[in-house]
């Protein structure tokens, strides 16, 4: 079996992932995994932007404020300003690189900042409604460019190793004595790397290194109807949870209110950038209906405007609601969203003269591996950043367009971190053992993957969504235990493939979400249960954290 050595190990090409590189090959050589395609990341797709205070009017203190009421109680307020404060600086590096953000002549800033729902004032940077795109170009062509950083395509991880792992099947290192802590940490068990299948080869290797950074994003593609790219298989919680590390308010699914609703559109989402410019959300009469749930109306945080289109679905039975920005001209739609204009163009959407269908979809994870600000887990050797990560900055609900500030921020923190590790030679000295095939064959059964995703997806959507009942959620526990089952023995029947791999990541991590959703007995943010539908300060102002590790272990 191939190993290969490098300083650090980067799993997933979007921002976080990319960022993280281009730190760390400052101190070392980074192997950077990517499952797909380079550019298949949820940053690519992302439209909105980046929130960050850069207009005199604004303050640190009042975006603080905005996202400490999003989040609902939940937040880490010193995680917050820490992370806010050091937005500014981190939008500068980016520009260095050579990305270039929407200005506006005559605005004090110089910037075109937008505004989305829950933001006081106007703070979002962007780049039309292209940002996530235009970032992703920038950061790999750095990442092309830089003599330290490895990158290879069609690379999935499978699971980590750790020296407990390895311990347990009495492996030592190459000279045959016992692994050892290197770090003088509390816990004896470190990640040294990880197994990954390279679908290109079709083969399994391990890749080694004394720092494993987990930057996978998020998990979308647990529900069937989502905002995300196919990538979104939320791999790195599950992989982080088989090597028993804690994971924190998985509950806190954040489905963003307006995806387009066209039998022929795939995960393609209208900006809640267009709400900022005034667009409203209407039914089928044309009558608005979100101020009956919050006086912000349209521009409320996310989990009360999903909830009110929810509502107002299962009230009137309609399929969708709508989203009216028919006050727009052609020539602002072309400049401000070209990529938003022209898709509904091609689905005979105009919108200057047509309402937009739209419903919400699975979109984002607040919770997620428990981590610091500088990406650190209760493991050493592992750290992670990004969307898979659950720093405290989002609480109960994240504020629109703070995520991707958090992974600029927190992979720099990480970087500085580790720039005084001393533990790389021990790393390389650790035996790893081929991967253990026992008696897999090729599979002649790929209905069965097929199946069991759609129907894990399809539970996931009708029973663990934007409303929860107890019943639900029960329903929803028992029909997972048994599709994971199902999916365990087929893993260990056959041959690893990338669906398979998919599979049972994405059936963990909604067992986990069940879990936590199950142990919060009050409605908060993106958890909204009718059995207790009144926040709960009192037993619940705390996060929901998972820390048993999996029966049967990786």
């Amino acid at each position: 079996m191939k190993i290969l050595d490098s300083d650090f190990i980067v799993v997933g090409s979007g921002l976080a992932g990319l960022m993280s590189a281009l730190h760390l090959a400052q101190r070392g050589t980074v192997l950077v995994l990517t499952k797909k395609a380079v550019a298949d990341s949820n940053t690519a797709w992302a439209q909105g932007g980046i929130a960050c205070v850069m207009d005199p009017s604004d303050s640190f203190d009042q975006h603080v404020s905005d996202t400490l009421d999003a989040g609902a109680g939940l937040c880490d307020e010193s995680v917050v300003r820490e992370i806010i404060g050091s937005g500014p600086e981190q939008i500068r590096q980016l520009e260095a690189y050579g990305l270039k953000f929407a200005e506006l002549e005559g605005s004090p800033s110089g910037y075109d900042l937008g505004k989305e729902g829950g933001h006081s004032q106007r703070r979002v940077l962007h780049c039309g409604d292209l940002t996530g795109h235009e970032i992703e170009q920038t950061l790999l062509r750095q990442v092309a460019d830089h003599e330290n950083i490895t990158l290879m395509e069609h690379c999935a991880a499978i699971d980590l190793i750790t020296t407990g792992w390895l311990e347990s099947r009495g492996v030592g290192t190459a000279n045959g004595t016992p692994i050892m802590p290197s770090r003088g940490a509390a816990s004896e068990n470190q990640c040294v790397g990880l197994y990954a299948y390279d679908g290109a080869r079709g083969e399994i290797f391990a890749a080694r290194a004394p720092h494993t950074v987990l930057a996978t994003g998020g998990g979308g593609k647990v529900y069937i109807y989502t905002s995300n790219p196919d990538v979104a298989t939320a791999d790195g919680v599950a992989i982080a949870w088989r090597a028993g590390l804690a994971i924190k308010n998985l509950e806190f699914i954040q489905f963003h209110p307006t995806t387009l609703y066209h039998r022929e559109a795939k995960n393609f989402l209208i900006s809640e950038a267009v709400r900022g410019e005034k667009a409203l959300l209407v039914n089928a009469n044309g009558d608005t209906f979100t101020r009956k749930f919050d006086d912000r109306g349209s521009l409320a945080p996310r989990d009360i405007v999903a909830r009110a289109i929810d509502s107002e679905m299962k009230s009137t039975g309609a399929p969708c609601v709508f989203l009216d920005a028919r006050h727009m001209t052609k020539d602002f739609l072309e400049k401000r969203f070209p990529k938003i204009y022209t898709t509904c163009l091609q689905y005979g959407i105009d919108m200057t003269s047509d309402l937009i269908p739209v419903v919400p979809s699975a979109h984002y994870f607040c919770g997620g591996i428990e981590t610091g600000v500088d990406g650190a887990t209760a493991m050493p050797g592992l750290h992670a950043c990004g969307e898979v990560a659950c720093t405290g900055l989002h609480g109960a609900n994240r504020l629109a367009s703070n995520s991707l500030l958090e992974a600029l921020v927190c992979s720099r923190r990480m970087a500085d971190r580790l720039a005084g590790d001393a533990s790389h030679s021990v790393c390389r000295e650790i035996k790893v053992p081929a991967w253990h095939y026992g008696d897999a064959v090729p599979s002649d059964e790929g209905i069965v993957v097929e199946h069991n995703w759609n129907e894990v997806r399809t539970c996931m959507w009708d029973y663990v969504g934007i409303v929860r009942t107890n019943k639900r959620l029960e329903r929803a526990e028992r029909r997972l235990d048994n599709l994971r089952a199902e999916i365990r023995d087929y893993y260990l029947d056959y041959f690893v493939t990338p669906d398979i791999l998919e599979l049972r990541n994405i059936a963990d991590v909604a067992a986990l979400i069940v879990r936590s959703a199950q142990s919060r007995h009050e409605s908060r943010g993106l958890q909204y249960t009718l059995d207790y539908p009144d926040r709960n300060d009192e037993a619940f102002a705390h996060p929901t954290v998972i820390e048993d590790t999996p029966a049967g272990g990786q």
